[in-house]
């Protein structure tokens, strides 16, 4: 039986609340879970202490026994010291679509003609002044 440290919704639509849980991988997200462990109130300010309240001690026996915490845990986990989240990267997804790069490209294009043009203007007074 494979365990998970996750969470399970409750509160009511639009006021989310949280409890964390030890559950069967194959439970339901909001059905059977084995023990409760603590809790995370979404709505409460970030730096509350009452934010994200865990058992420790119980966190860390279910972790022992074979328990793997889902991504949200984990980030709680880590900011109590429990257990270390590994750095993400994706590189890829800061790299504009092909739509986003054919806009750049036209409005480069429109600012580049407008500069092209605004030097031969700014000769043609200068060569006018001369000859007066």
């Amino acid at each position: 039986m494979s365990l998970k440290i996750r969470l399970t919704r409750g509160g009511a639509k639009k006021r989310p609340y949280y409890r964390i849980v030890v559950a069967d991988a194959r439970s339901p997200r909001d059905g059977r879970f084995i023990e409760k462990i603590g809790a995370y109130d979404p709505m409460k300010a970030k730096d509350s202490p009452e934010r994200v309240v865990l058992d420790l001690e119980k966190a860390k026996s279910w972790i022992a026994k074979g328990a793997q915490p889902t991504d949200r845990v984990l980030r709680f986990l880590d900011a109590a010291g429990v257990l270390k989240r590994p750095a993400r990267s994706n590189p890829e997804k800061a790299v504009p679509g092909e739509k986003a790069k054919e806009r750049a490209e036209k409005r480069a294009e429109k600012s580049a003609a407008p500069a092209a043009a605004a030097p031969a203007e700014a000769a043609a007074p200068a060569e006018e002044a001369a000859e007066a």
